[in-house]
């Protein structure tokens, strides 16, 4: 339920307050807004009128927040973007059904998009924006239906639904592994190591699962798995990649497993998103179609594994 209509100012007001606000210049406010200086500054001071506090300390020719002003704008900004991202939601799909999904980049690129078609052909009334996000956030302040998790069941305030378990093998070049003779894990800790910048322990935790005592562990490091891919195709060092989202490289003979049987689980895939959304239709369309996806491309894995 929303407040009475009295403690909504108007929109013109935030609008012009935010741009002052954001641009620290009444002068510029009134530029981008296409308005005299004058009005914006009969606009900001009906809004500290309205809400019986000052928002700016006047300072000859000059404006700055006060902290009071400074809260507000933070608060009055997001809500502007979610007002502004919701009617841009609307224009592109006039029929609604948008579901706003985030998605951590190397999933989303290698393992969703090419699958997301299946999805608008079985439900053609409804279309998922992909917006990528690499950490958990608050639902409650962002414009964000869903998302999918990766990691321990972990996401506080969320609804989460497990899709699948993730493992990871120790991959390089052909000829990396040709030139450094990787036979076992000893092999490949004296080998050149590529990192991951948000799964910093990867490789200690791949090597404890091996038995093979270590001191530190050095090498390149990356912030996304695209790049790392890249550079171990190219014979930089050895990387830890999930098996499933690197069949592409295995297919090609682009990358093979440093060793044999190197596989080590290390955590699930899920669905989060506010309680509150999970019976919105799009988002139960699509957790519904996700499941899917993750049995039928579960089973051709096993099938491909019982026929190796």
């Amino acid at each position: 339920m929303l407040p009475p209509r009295r403690f909504f100012p108007s929109f013109s007001l935030l609008i012009a307050f935010e741009a002052a606000a954001r641009t620290s210049s009444v002068t510029a406010a009134a530029r981008e807004l296409g308005l005299t200086q004058s009005a914006v500054s009969r606009q900001i001071a009906a809004l500290e009128g309205q809400l019986g506090a000052a928002l700016f300390l006047r300072e000859r020719q000059t404006i700055r927040l006060t902290l009071a002003g400074d809260t507000y704008a933070r608060e009055v900004r997001e809500a502007l973007r979610r007002i502004s991202s919701a009617s841009l939601n609307l224009r592109a799909n006039p029929s609604g059904g948008t579901l706003n999904l985030a998605v951590l980049p190397f999933f989303g690129t290698r393992w969703l998009t090419p699958r997301i078609g299946r999805f608008s052909e079985k439900h053609p009334g409804m279309m998922v924006n992909l917006i990528t996000r690499l950490e958990p956030f608050d639902f409650r302040f962002d414009t964000l239906d869903a998302a999918i998790h990766f990691g321990e069941p972990r996401w506080p305030g969320a609804d989460l639904t497990f899709l699948l378990q993730e493992d990871v093998i120790p991959v390089c070049s052909p000829d990396f592994k040709l030139r450094r003779a990787l036979t076992g894990p000893a092999d490949v800790l004296r080998a050149p190591l590529l990192h991951l910048n948000t799964r910093p322990d990867a490789w200690e935790t791949w090597f404890a699962s091996r038995a093979t005592p270590f001191d530190a562990l050095h090498g390149m490091l990356f912030d996304q798995f695209a790049p790392m891919v890249e550079a171990a195709v190219a014979g930089l060092g050895a990387a830890l990649l999930p098996r499933f989202l690197i069949g592409r490289e295995l297919d090609q003979g682009l990358l093979v497993p440093a060793i044999e049987n190197g596989g080590v689980e290390t955590g699930g895939y899920h669905l989060a998103c506010p309680p509150d959304r999970v019976s919105y239709p799009p988002l139960a369309a699509f957790r519904a179609w996700l499941l899917e996806e993750v049995a039928a491309d579960t089973k051709i894995r096993d099938r491909l594994r019982t026929e190796a």
